[in-house]
């Protein structure tokens, strides 16, 4: 079970890394009056209210529930 904790770790690590970049390539297009190049919105739209915003949110809370797991399950052993 300590197997499958540490790869949902590492996934939702990755994955949270990779929509913050996502999110974060997002805004500064907008702040910079572009185009979004990642296509989750189209035209110039508040990238707080973007589905890569809400989607990194999830991931980053989702993650820190699987490190939290992950913390657990090492004080058990």
């Amino acid at each position: 079970m300590k197997k499958f904790i540490k790869i949902q770790f590492f996934v939702l690590l990755f994955g949270t890394l990779f929509a913050w970049a996502n999110f974060t390539w997002e805004l500064v297009s907008w702040l910079n009056k572009q185009d979004c190049p990642t296509g989750c919105s189209i035209g110039l739209v508040n990238p707080f209210l973007t589905p890569c915003f809400y989607g990194a949110c999830f991931f980053l809370i989702a993650f820190i529930l699987s490190w939290m797991i992950l913390k657990e399950s090492k004080k058990i052993n």
